[in-house]
């Protein structure tokens, strides 16, 4: 088990046990994608909450005050507890392990799809039917994200298996193709 697993695994079993005890997993697991989203697109949350600077009762007050309306009970109380055993830097790993835990349990798949342009609702429910295939199973989560460099098309990833139908995919099987040749 990486380090990371072994830091990050008992606070997110111990997490998504009080929530299945509180008949609340759906909403924190919601929650928690869009705290992670939070995390991620403002770089300056999670650097403070990082920083052996602030003290740990500024980190509490501040998670208080900036999601206390926003999560439930026993997730306030996760920030929290990780702020106390100065573990805050944390939390994207936490929640990630937990969502991945969630998934295990819940037989989900996770898909994430990488296009060169948004999708269309249309492209979207298309997408979605032939990764079920793929995926070999209904119980699918899809994460859609957007990546101009791909120049046309997408990328399907399922687990370990990855599906290349980008134009940048193609051009670079080709210039593969053409250097065997040569």
């Amino acid at each position: 088990m990486p380090l990371l697993n072994t830091i990050t695994t008992p606070y997110a079993e111990a997490f998504l046990q009080v929530a299945s005890t509180r008949k609340e997993v759906d909403q924190v697991v919601d929650q928690a994608k869009a705290l992670l989203s939070l995390w991620h697109d403002c770089p300056e949350l999670s650097e403070a909450m990082a920083s052996p600077v602030l003290e740990v009762e500024s980190k509490k007050a501040a998670l208080e005050k900036l999601f206390g309306n926003q999560v439930t009970p026993s997730f306030l109380n996760l920030l929290k507890l990780l702020a106390d055993r100065q573990r805050i830097g944390f939390l994207d790993a936490v929640l990630e392990r937990m969502l991945e835990l969630y998934r295990e349990q819940r037989n989900i798949a996770l898909a994430t799809v990488t296009s060169a342009s948004v999708l269309t609702e249309d492209q979207q429910s298309d997408l979605l039917k032939k990764v079920k295939t793929v995926a070999g199973s209904d119980n699918l989560e899809i994460n859609l994200e957007v990546d101009p460099a791909l120049i046309g098309g997408f990328v399907v990833t399922v687990g370990s298996k990855v599906i290349d139908a980008s134009l940048a995919g193609q051009v670079r099987r080709l210039g593969l193709t053409l250097s065997k040749v040569s």
